[in-house]
């Protein structure tokens, strides 16, 4: 057998040591403060659930992608948590389901992916995030898709993007607009996904083609895809998108892909991504969707994720010049003081300790902070 090398971790999985691990929590601090701030109060699930049940609210589309194992206690498989949202809505039509509707709350865990992403090495990955239960309106999608740009601007993330799209578009004009049997759905929409041309010409969807044009710039693209809704089908999909742009209007650039599919799979009439110039991945994603209560009625709902590693792992907040060594004999009343105004104390344990070497800025010399020499 080879003998695993102490501090190896497996593929995907890292350690934060200090001062980064103390950075990572004050940027999703400021993120979570902003969440709050809107109302969206804070909820914590497990980190792990019975597999049967959390699949099964998922409509089994994570059952592929969870990491699962048997219960010694109840017997039964458990599956460690590969998206948040899913118990977020477990929460709110059970524990919750009394409470007052639309309903805010928030969140910040990790979840574990059994492969990674090409653009995303990690496979323990942070998602933070907030949904509003009860309401998937335009007002509900406006104020969800603000308060995620909020919250990452907070992080100081700049110049974003928000890419839009329909997710129940093809399925939406397959009905009556533009007819496709029932069996060429999921593969027009693959092909439309991919922006296959080609592919949609060989399925016999040609008057889909004019869908792969309509992206780009907000308004450039909003107004293709007008004029190929010569029946009015997506009139109001379309105003509610212009009303939500409009909102947003200076605070992030906004783009559309109507047929944006990746990350979707169970959203309804609206979807947005988010990225940043200067990352290569999105740094979250949302829209609105549908919340299955045990009795088999559905309750309507908007929210968004974030994944803010790589934000984490691009800042450092410098504390050297907060950080005052204490030298021995410090009266703990002094030292309580300092700290009350800003200060990092590190005290001194025996007469060894260096100031410099322990990574102070500053040493505490006849009552006064000076700066270590």
């Amino acid at each position: 057998m080879t003998n695993i090398p102490s501090d190896l971790l497996p593929e995907g999985f890292r350690d934060r040591l200090p001062p980064h691990a103390a950075s990572a929590a004050k940027l999703t601090r400021a993120m979570l403060d902003v969440l709050a701030s809107h109302g969206y109060g804070r909820v914590e699930p497990s980190m792990a659930e019975f597999e049967e049940t959390m699949a099964a609210r998922s409509g089994g589309m994570m059952r592929n992608r969870l990491l699962r194992f048997s219960d010694p206690v109840s017997g039964h498989t458990l599956a460690l948590r590969g998206d948040i949202t899913v118990q977020v809505g477990r929460i709110a039509t059970t524990r919750l389901a009394d409470a007052a509707r639309p309903l805010r709350l928030s969140y910040r865990g990790h979840v574990l992916r059994l492969k990674a992403a090409p653009l995303r090495p990690e496979r323990e990955i942070t998602q933070l995030g907030a949904e509003l239960i009860g309401n998937d309106s335009v007002a509900a999608a406006s104020e969800i898709v603000a308060v995620a740009i909020e919250a990452l601007e907070a992080a100081g993330v700049k110049d974003i993007i928000a890419d839009f799209t329909l997710p129940d578009l093809v399925e939406l004009l397959a009905k009556d607009a533009l007819p496709l049997p029932s069996e060429k759905i999921d593969a027009v929409r693959t092909e439309l996904d991919m922006k296959d041309a080609g592919g949609l010409a060989a399925l016999g969807a040609q008057a889909y083609l004019p869908l792969l044009e309509a992206t780009g710039p907000f308004a450039e693209a909003a107004a293709k895809l007008e004029a190929i809704d010569s029946d009015g089908l997506l009139s109001s999909r379309i105003a509610g998108l212009r009303e939500i742009a409009e909102r947003l209007e200076g605070r992030a650039t906004i783009t559309l892909d109507p047929t944006e599919r990746h990350g979707f799979e169970y959203q309804s009439w609206f979807g947005f991504t988010l990225f940043a110039r200067g990352h290569a991945a999105a740094l979250g994603r949302g829209g609105t969707y549908t919340i299955t209560r045990d009795d088999g009625s559905e309750e309507a709902a908007t929210g968004f994720s974030l994944y803010p590693d790589p934000l984490m792992d691009g800042i450092l907040d410098a504390d050297e010049d907060k950080r005052l060594f204490l030298p021995l004999g410090t009266d703990p009343a002094k030292a309580a003081r300092l700290r009350g105004e800003g200060w990092i104390t590190i005290a001194a344990l025996d007469g060894h300790d260096d100031a410099r070497r322990l990574g102070c800025g500053h040493i505490l010399h006849n009552g006064r902070a000076v700066p270590t020499e």
